[in-house]
């Protein structure tokens, strides 16, 4: 089976929702892109803290001692596919003796529980965003909300997804585009 076009792979970039976005879970989102092939696409929201999750609710409810100093680690809603799976995505700092998807130089995933054992103990990843759930797409998919103007694709950096304060990251990575946001539209054009 041949492709008609060939794929791009943006594993490692972001996706900055546009304005319009028809899905309310992923308005004004920005996701990490950890995986994209043919096979599809997979991605962290990374600007999205959890209402109801905080790391020290998560941590009792697993079997890993609470060291009792997790009330300032958040956990952050990564997206709507099995919200009850959690995700770490990370500096490449840390590996699991499990399993680390390094994706790049400078962000690793790892979505084992010795991840959240390192943290929970003082160690770990040295920059790290914890999430629950995972935004995912089907072959064609990404590249089809893409091409109707659903997602802008930047350049991921570890001080967008780590540093950054959540309010500021859609704008921040619109800013690194040269775009503001009262300048977008959520109408797609043809010329």
């Amino acid at each position: 089976m041949s492709q008609k076009t060939p794929i791009t792979d943006l594993t490692g970039q972001m996706l900055i929702a546009m304005p319009g976005m028809s899905d309310p879970r992923f308005e004004h989102s920005l996701i990490y892109l950890c995986a994209h092939s043919t096979e599809g696409a997979m991605g962290l929201i990374v600007n999205k803290p959890s209402a109801e999750m905080s790391f020290e609710t998560l941590v009792d409810q697993l079997p890993i001692e609470n060291t009792g100093n997790l009330t300032e680690i958040r956990v952050h809603f990564g997206g709507p596919v099995e919200v009850g799976r959690g995700f770490v995505l990370h500096s490449p700092d840390f590996q699991s003796d499990m399993a680390t998807l390094q994706v790049d130089d400078d962000f690793a995933m790892t979505a084992t529980l010795d991840v959240l054992e390192s943290i929970a103990a003082g160690a770990g990843p040295d920059k790290r965003l914890i999430v629950l759930g995972y935004a995912g797409w089907g072959p064609g998919q990404l590249e089809s909300e893409i091409a109707q103007n659903g997602w802008l694709v930047c350049e991921a950096d570890s001080e967008l997804v780590f540093d950054t304060v959540d309010t500021d990251k859609w704008e921040a990575a619109l800013g690194r585009l040269g775009i503001s946001p009262l300048a977008l539209s959520s109408e797609g054009g043809r010329a």
